[in-house]
C-alpha cells in the first residue's frame, strides 16, 4: 500500500441507501470507513422508488415468504428509528371482475401478510364489499367492482433525506463521506484489494486511498465498478427499469393510496398521495441502456395515465397533467428469462474472489431492508479484516432528525421569522434538525431560503445547486420544481462557496437542465 494516502478499513462505493447503511454500521462498529459516490448521495436507484416502506405484498405471489417477513420486521424498526420521515400509509386494493386475482385470493394474501407482520405497529387489514367500497371511495370506477381490501404499510416521503441522515450519522461516527467522487480504479496487489483511485468531479482533482476491504454498493453500476478492477467483463446485474409520473390533485382523487392490478398486463401499480401531489407507478421493464440517462418513455407514461384514468374515470389525466416524471434501474440479479416481476428482490452479498480477495458486491436489495442488509454485509467483513467486530447497533440508533422533535416544533411555532406553513415544511424535511436551520437563520439574519442553502452546504455536504434543490431542500420535487427560487439559491450558494459569476451561471444551467430532464413531452 502507498503510505502517503489516507488508509481505511473499509471503502464503500455508492452512497445510495445500501452504501449509506453499510458505512454507518461499519463506522459504529469501530471501523475506519470512507464512502464515495460518482454523483450526489441518493441520486440513483434509491430516489426512484415508489417511496414505500413495505413488506412487499406482491412477493407472496412468488412464495418469497422470508423476504416479506424480513421486510415487515424492518418496517417496525425503521418507524422507530426515523419516525419523522416514515409514516403509516393506508393502501386500498380494489378487486374487479376482470382481475386475475379475485377477492378470495386477495383475502388470503391479506391474512398471510398480517400473520407475517407479527408485532406490527399499524392496524391489520379489512375487506369491504362492493357497496361499502363505493361508499368509501366514490371516485373509484364502479363498473365491475367486486370488493376492496384495505391494509397499512408505511411511506418515506423524501427518500433523499433518509439517505442523507444515515450518512450524517455515519459521519458523526467517524466515516469520511465523499460525494461527486467517481472511482476510476480498484487497486489490486498480489490478488487482494489495496485501495481506490478516484476523481472529484466538482474540482477535477485526482485522489486515492488505501483500503483493506472494498464494498461495491454501486446499484445498477455494480458491473461498471467491477470493470475498474477486472479486465474480464462481469454481468451480475440484470436491472429492470421503473418509471413514475407525478400529477396534481384530480377529480375524484383519493385520500388513501391505491394498489391496483393494471388491465393492460395484470401488473400491480400504485396511485399514492405524496408531497401534496400524486405519485403513480411503477413500470417494470428489462433495461440494458445508458444508466446515466434513464428517462420515462412515452409508452410508460401513456400506460400509467391510461390505467389511472381507468381506475378513477373522472380524473381525465393527460400528459399536460404531469408535473414531472422520474425513472431508474433496479439493481436486480441477472436473469435472462421469465417475467420481470418474478426476479427476486432479495439481496445478495457476493464476494468477488475471482477478481480479488477483500472485494464484495451488493446485488439487489430494497429500501425497506437496507439496515438488515448492512448488518449482514458488515458481519461478513470481520473475516477479511481479521477482527472480531462488536454487535450491530443500528436497530436501536435513531437517525439525527428523530431527536428533539418536540423542541424543534415549539421553537418553530414561537418564531416570528417564519410562517406556520414554513414551520410545517421544515419539520417534514429536517425533523428535529429544523431547530438548527432556525438557529442559523436567526444568528446570521438570513431569509429562510438563504438559510437553508447555507445549511445544506455547511451541514449536509451539498456541493452543487442540484444537490441543494433536489436532495436537500426538497423543493425540486414540488409541482414547480422550485424554479422561482433558483436565482436566490444560486446567489446564496455562490456567496458561501466563493463561486465566480461564470461558475454560478454554469451551476444554474446544470440545475435547469436536470430539472427539465424530468419533464414529460406534451
Amino acid at each position: 500500500m502507498q503510505q502517503d494516502r489516507a488508509s481505511y478499513d473499509v471503502a464503500v462505493i455508492g452512497a445510495g441507501i445500501n452504501g449509506a447503511g453499510i458505512a454507518l454500521d461499519a463506522a459504529l462498529r469501530g471501523l475506519k470507513v470512507i464512502v464515495l459516490d460518482q454523483d450526489d448521495m441518493c441520486s440513483g436507484t434509491s430516489a426512484i422508488s415508489s417511496r414505500l416502506i413495505h413488506g412487499g405484498l406482491r412477493y407472496l405471489e412468488y412464495a418469497e415468504f422470508p423476504l416479506v417477513f424480513e421486510s415487515l420486521r424492518e418496517r417496525i424498526t425503521l418507524r422507530r428509528i426515523a419516525p419523522h420521515l416514515i409514516r403509516p400509509l393506508r393502501i386500498n386494493i380494489p378487486v374487479y371482475a376482470t382481475a386475475r386475482r379475485g377477492p378470495l385470493l386477495i383475502r388470503l394474501g391479506m391474512i398471510l401478510y398480517d400473520l407475517l407482520s407479527v408485532g406490527k405497529t399499524v392496524p391489520g387489514h379489512d375487506m369491504l364489499g362492493r357497496k361499502q367500497a363505493i361508499e368509501a371511495e366514490p371516485g373509484l370506477q364502479h363498473d365491475g367492482l367486486r370488493a376492496m381490501a384495505r391494509y397499512y404499510d408505511a411511506q418515506v416521503e423524501f427518500a433523499e433525506r433518509w439517505v442523507l441522515e444515515i450518512l450524517l450519522a455515519a459521519r458523526a461516527a467517524g466515516a469520511d463521506v465523499r460525494t461527486h467522487s467517481r472511482v476510476e480504479r480498484i487497486v489490486i496487489d498480489d490478488g487482494a484489494v489495496t485501495g481506490l483511485e478516484f476523481t472529484d468531479r466538482v474540482t477535477g482533482e485526482q485522489g486515492g486511498c488505501n483500503a483493506r476491504v472494498v464494498v461495491n454498493a454501486g446499484g445498477p453500476w455494480v458491473d461498471e465498478v467491477l470493470a475498474t478492477a477486472n479486465t474480464e467483463p462481469t454481468r451480475f446485474i440484470g436491472g429492470t427499469k421503473g418509471s413514475h409520473i407525478v400529477v396534481g390533485a384530480f377529480e375524484g382523487a383519493p385520500d388513501d393510496a391505491y394498489y391496483v392490478e393494471a388491465a393492460a398486463d395484470g401488473r400491480p401499480f400504485f396511485i399514492i398521495p405524496w408531497n401534496d401531489l400524486y405519485l403513480v407507478g411503477t413500470t417494470d421493464i428489462r433495461y440494458d441502456g445508458d444508466l446515466n440517462h434513464v428517462r420515462a418513455s412515452a409508452a410508460e407514461v401513456d400506460y400509467l395515465l391510461a390505467e389511472t384514468n381507468r381506475v378513477f374515470p373522472a380524473a381525465n389525466l393527460t400528459r399536460a397533467s404531469i408535473h414531472f416524471a422520474y425513472a431508474g434501474v433496479r439493481p436486480l440479479p441477472r436473469r435472462e428469462k421469465g417475467p420481470e416481476g418474478a426476479i427476486t428482490r432479495k439481496h445478495i452479498i457476493r464476494p468477488n474472489r475471482g477478481i480479488a480477495s477483500g472485494l464484495f458486491s451488493i446485488i439487489g436489495g430494497k429500501l425497506t431492508t437496507y439496515r438488515n442488509l448492512a448488518e449482514q454485509a458488515v458481519d461478513r467483513l470481520a473475516k477479511p479484516l481479521g477482527r472480531k467486530l462488536p454487535a450491530c447497533r443500528t436497530q436501536s440508533l435513531k437517525l439525527p432528525g428523530a431527536y428533539g422533535l418536540d423542541e424543534a416544533s415549539a421553537a418553530l411555532a414561537a418564531s416570528d421569522a417564519i410562517t406556520s406553513a414554513e414551520a410545517r415544511r421544515l419539520l417534514r424535511v429536517y425533523g428535529g434538525r429544523a431547530a438548527d436551520v432556525l438557529a442559523l437563520l436567526d444568528a446570521e439574519r438570513l431569509p429562510l431560503v438563504e438559510a437553508e442553502t447555507v445549511f445544506a452546504i455547511r451541514q449536509e455536504f451539498a456541493r452543487t445547486l442540484t444537490d441543494i434543490v433536489h436532495r436537500r431542500m426538497m423543493i425540486g420535487l414540488d409541482a414547480d420544481q422550485g424554479r422561482p427560487l433558483y436565482g436566490r439559491i444560486a446567489d446564496a450558494a455562490a456567496l458561501e462557496l466563493g463561486w465566480s459569476e461564470d461558475q454560478k451561471s454554469a451551476q444554474l444551467d446544470a440545475l435547469r437542465e436536470y430539472s427539465e430532464s424530468l419533464r414529460v413531452a406534451r
